[in-house]
């Protein structure tokens, strides 16, 4: 094994060391390829349209530094750069993704390892090293050239290798009036002066003399990080909007994880600094996350970063992130992303700031808007910003490139717009647009504690979607009638080793207890393919959305399935218990996964521990083949489980998460009802309960067709909960019934204009 804090120290020096960055750069390549006994190292920077080039090489052709260029997914650079993840190749020529580039005399070169190098957030360069023999590059090899690609990360966002504003689109005159587009994450208006969000603190010291004391300042900054939060839900008081104070309390279960801190520390003992640690962790859960096409976990990451950034806080001594002289006007906020605590240290004083927003615009010096780069609907600080009435917009394309500080700024997020220097007229405007929002915001509060019954006297069951503990609460606070979906990996995803069958156990268990008598149903661990776990080698598939994940990781791996199962048995001890497969491809899987719960029910009655009370197991249809095997399904399923995300895109042989593609095939299209209305009545007939959990229940008029054709029970995001509801409590089921069977023979692409027009015509709030 090789001198792992020797290459840190070196590198370390030529970083500290005379010269400008390009310089230090054609030094820094001398010493891993010295270091790590490689032929060959390359460091490629990002340039604007993505596109990477060689700034940097020893051993290859000095004549194709700034010539040779790469796109993102083109070649192994661009792979690397692409996927966000280390790429180890003992004969890289024979892979598929391999480029010859003859300007860099690479043909001689086998064995390859390239890592990403990290800022802000994304891939902003990759750093590579080739050597002439077929080599397989050791763990703890690919451990340390990540370790320096972060450390590279400072020299390439230092300014002086590529301009910072060289991805920033030009703007003729920076006062004229501009409108801005994005996607619309909290209703509301705002109107102040734009103030730019810019999280991270500046390491200077990355590599630590003595671990032992760098383990001392990051147990002080954690303690002290853990105070600071529990000062924070006590400001909140017990009058607190739910949502507030249930992340506020998330936060502090995840500032305590041990598997994240254990990550931190692991790095520490490799030979960084405590900050250089926090990190380099947070840019590695940031990377796997990101990597997963369900919004849900990818949001996550924010979670980390927002923790991370305020153990960063107290690591290095530095202000509160984000915090600064508020102007006289109300704050709006401009972020690639934030989180929750993070925003809350603009907010100021938050007595009557909801009742401010009541009043049509955030006035004075706290938050009156938030506009991100990115952002989902699931993000915390979304949930938060909700709680608190602040208008969100998030993926406005290079907004804080756009929008400079102290812009005067409106956030139309009814309409999912900004407007820059707005004209009098247009605030103005936008002003006398707050009374409708309002009505509709109380009517779904009204509606919170009423059944979901139609007009004509049926019940349709409206459930949650959950995947934190923290989600639960957002049954009783919008009224749901249980959790249809409980994603059961975000504690996989976020460790570097596997959750063992105690802390499952104990997790699930609290899941339970937050529900009280309202059903929850598990779904068994969905990772593989785009979800990655740390804590095993997976190899890249070109498909990953149709390859190696969910039901068949849990049959190919069993103990990792079985001891989830058992935590689960062992967790409803003496209440009911349901769980469902998911991803299955064919009934056998099904019977497969199903024997293995029947071993873990015996073994938990033979050691005499407390069973549940009942046990339902239950199928997800996602995977078309499944359509063609119902009758042997539904003798052996307890209910069934629609994920029309999934079934939908394989379905259309559709990428669900290509731009490209996201728009090209409506849901709410005859080639779906009628799937779904067969799939229904195969259900009604076998006397199998169906629901449905994907995306296509979220919106009221996708609901409305849902129920037409026969579901009687939809599980949705806790923000469809509301507009669902109110949908349901405004029809008439025999006429939707009625009508959607006749779109059902049209050969249109959408029904969607019918169907809005029909609940228009019949005074169904959509």
């Amino acid at each position: 094994m090789f001198a792992f804090r020797q290459l840190l120290a070196k590198v370390r020096d030529v970083m500290a060391g005379e010269g400008d960055g390009p310089s230090r750069l054609a030094r820094i390549v001398v010493v891993i390829a010295a270091e790590l006994d490689a032929q060959v190292c390359s460091i490629y920077v990002r340039r604007a349209g993505e596109v990477l080039e060689l700034f940097a090489t020893e051993g290859l052709k000095r004549e194709a530094v700034h010539v040779t260029r790469l796109r993102f997914g083109e070649g192994l650079i661009g792979k690397v750069a692409a996927t966000g993840r280390p790429m180890a190749l003992a004969d890289a020529q024979k892979h598929p993704s391999f480029v010859y580039r003859p300007e860099t005399g690479e043909e001689i070169y086998h064995s390859f390892l390239g890592v990403p190098i990290l800022g802000y957030a994304r891939v902003i360069g990759v750093l590579a090293v080739q050597s002439v023999d077929r080599r397989t590059y050791r763990e703890d090899e690919v451990e340390a050239l990540q370790t320096v690609a972060m450390v590279l990360g400072q020299v390439v966002l230092g300014g002086d290798l590529v301009n910072r504003q060289e991805l920033a689109p030009a703007e003729d005159i920076a006062t004229m009036p501009r409108r801005l587009e994005g996607l619309g994450l909290n209703d509301g208006i705002g109107i102040g002066i734009a103030v730019h969000h810019r999280p991270w603190q500046t390491i200077r010291r990355f590599v630590g003399d003595d671990p032992q004391v760098e383990h001392g300042r990051l147990q002080s900054a954690v303690a002290e990080m853990r105070v600071s939060l529990d000062d924070l839900v006590g400001a909140a008081g017990a009058d607190a909007h739910d949502d507030y104070r249930d992340v506020l309390e998330s936060y502090r279960m995840i500032a305590a994880d041990a598997g994240w801190l254990r990550r931190i520390g692991d790095a520490i003992d490799t030979g960084l600094t405590a900050e250089a640690a926090v990190q380099k962790t947070t840019n590695e859960i940031r990377a796997r996350l990101r990597q997963a096409s369900d919004p849900y976990l990818s949001e996550r990451v924010h979670d980390f970063e927002d923790l991370a950034s305020r153990l960063l806080q107290h690591l290095l001594g530095g202000p509160a992130a984000g915090t600064m002289p508020a102007p006289d006007q109300g704050i709006v906020l401009v972020a690639r992303n934030i989180g929750p605590t993070e925003l809350l240290n603009y907010q100021g004083s938050r007595e009557g700031s909801r009742e401010d927003n009541r009043q049509g615009i955030r006035q004075g010096n706290r938050l009156c808007g938030l506009i991100l780069e990115e952002g989902s609907m699931t993000a915390h600080a979304i949930i938060v910003a909700r709680a608190l009435d602040v208008p969100v917009i998030g993926h406005v394309r290079d907004a804080l490139a756009r929008i400079d500080p102290g812009d005067p700024v409106i956030v139309d997020a009814d309409r999912a717009q900004v407007f820059v220097h707005p004209r009098d007229d247009i605030s103005a405007a936008f002003i006398a647009g707050q009374a409708a929002r309002m009505q509709r915001q109380a009517a779904y509060a009204k509606a919170r504690d009423l059944p979901a019954v139609t007009r004509d006297g049926v019940r349709i069951g409206v459930h949650m979607n959950a995947g934190l503990l923290v989600d639960l609460e957002h049954l009783e606070a919008y009224g749901a009638d249980g959790v249809g979906l409980y994603r059961t990996e975000i504690p996989f995803l976020v460790r570097s080793e596997m959750p063992v069958r105690d802390v499952q156990e104990q997790l699930y268990r609290r899941v339970m207890e937050q529900v009280g008598d309202k059903p929850v149903i598990f779904r068994t661990l969905d990772v593989g393919g785009d979800k990655v776990l740390s804590s095993w080698q997976h190899g890249d598939e070109e498909n990953p959305a149709m390859g190696w994940r969910a039901i068949r990781v849990g049959l190919d791996r069993p103990a990792l399935l079985r001891h989830q199962l058992s935590a689960m048995i062992r967790a409803a001890a003496g209440r009911d218990l349901a769980v469902m497969f998911p991803m299955l491809a064919h009934v056998e899987e099904f019977n497969a996964a199903r024997r293995l719960l029947d071993k873990e029910w015996r073994a938990e009655a033979e050691r005499g521990g407390t069973l549940p009370r009942s046990v339902r197991v239950g199928a997800m249809v996602e995977v078309p083949s499944l359509l063609f095997q119902l009758p042997a399904l539904l003798s052996v399923a307890d209910f069934v489980s629609v994920g029309t995300n999934d079934l939908l895109q394989f379905l259309f042989a559709c990428d669900r998460g290509s731009p490209q593609m996201s728009e090209r095939y409506d849901p709410l299209c005859p080639i779906v009802l009628n799937v779904l209305a067969d799939l229904v009545e195969k259900c009604s007939a076998a006397s199998v309960p169906i629901t449905v959990c994907g995306e296509m229940s979220v919106r009221p008029v996708d609901a409305m067709a849902l129920i037409g054709i026969g579901f009687r029970a939809l599980s949705v995001p806790p923000r469809g909960i509301g507009p669902i509801k109110m949908m349901i409590r405004n029809l008439n089921l025999a006429g939707v019934e009625d009508y959607v069977r006749t779109l059902r023979t049209s050969n249109e692409l959408s029904v969607r204009a019918s169907l809005a027009a029909f609940a228009r015509d019949h005074g169904v709030i959509i």
